[in-house]
């Protein structure tokens, strides 16, 4: 097998998460599949994958190969189809996962000009406050808000939120303003729920991050249900500045703790990577991006390009087809 072969085999362990799910795609056996990554580690002289009995983990050195082998494959897929002339107008369903808020705020409302450059794809969306395993659940790109775990994902920074805490004027004009952090605790807290789990709220205090956990007497996974709650006088709640920006600009809404403002958290656009949709998935995390970059809310401490985990940190370099 070439050098190509194994990559592109390497790249789909990595996105099927097993040897024989992967054997099984490739029409190979098993023991083919393990020889081929053993014999690739034994190459490059570094373990790649970490195995046991939960499954594969990349290691650093494995992370870094399979971001590379994923741009190496799709670039060579793209550059075949222009020589042999196939059509350059992509088609298809893109799969995304998305949090509520940012999906009615953002995503969707940016369709229209998706749309007109790409006739031919079709979005789905699964809006979810849960992480989603993009394999097994056949999602192409999801939108992760929040620090990303080490995995094999290829992720792309496309923006960032900045969180406050708020509450109505006629809240606090019967239950006081909080003049700190501690304060939080003697208040009715409306809290964010991810996976069933209070999300916790994040202040940055004389340069120490402080992280409380808000379990709060009302409690939702849906942004619009916090921002309905704290607007009917109901308590404290904590979210993205663009959730409350008009209500903070008609002063049904207050601001609270301003100088305790945690540093904004990164906006991720996640996908598997390897081969599959490639060049669709590619195209519209590019939109996703240019969407969010083109938001101010969005843009707090905004890096363009690849991060995380996903290689060498180039941005994707996809050609706008014409269709």
């Amino acid at each position: 097998m070439d050098r190509l072969s194994t990559l592109q085999l390497f790249v789909r362990v990595l996105d099927l998460g097993s040897f024989t799910r992967a054997a099984r795609e490739l029409g190979l056996g098993q023991p083919a599949v393990s020889k081929q990554v053993a014999a690739l580690e034994a190459r490059l002289g570094t373990l790649l994958l970490e195995r046991s009995s939960r499954g594969l983990r990349p290691t650093p050195a494995g992370q870094d190969l399979y971001g590379a082998a994923v741009r190496l494959v799709s670039d060579l897929e793209e550059t075949e189809n222009r020589v042999r002339g196939v059509s350059q107008c992509p088609g298809g369903v893109v799969r995304v996962a998305m949090p509520p808020t940012l999906g009615r705020m953002y995503v969707i409302p940016s369709l229209p000009a998706f749309f007109a450059l790409y006739p031919e794809i079709a979005v789905e969306f699964s809006v979810a406050d849960r992480r989603v395993d993009l394999v097994k659940e056949g999602v192409d790109v999801a939108l992760r808000v929040g620090d990303l775990r080490p995995s094999a994902l290829v992720a792309r920074r496309i923006g960032s939120l900045q969180m406050i805490a708020v509450a109505s004027p006629a809240y606090l004009a019967v239950h006081g303003t909080p003049r700190s952090v501690g304060d939080l605790s003697s208040h009715t807290l409306i809290s964010g729920q991810i996976e069933g789990a209070s999300v916790p709220w994040a202040f940055k205090v004389d340069e120490e991050v402080i992280s409380i956990a808000a379990t709060g007497r009302i409690r939702s996974n849906d942004g619009e249900d916090l921002r309905a709650s704290v607007l009917a006088d109901l308590g404290i709640t904590y979210g993205p500045t663009a959730l409350f920006r008009s209500d903070l600009k008609a002063g049904r809404l207050v601001e609270i703790l301003k100088d305790d403002a945690p540093d904004p958290v990164p906006v991720h656009a996640v996908s598997a990577g390897g081969r599959k949709m490639a060049q669709r998935v590619r195209l519209f995390t590019d939109h996703l991006a240019a969407t969010f970059a083109a938001e101010p809310s969005l843009r707090h401490a905004f890096q363009s390009g690849i991060d995380g985990m996903s290689g060498d940190g180039l941005p994707y370099r996809a050609a706008r087809p014409t269709c």
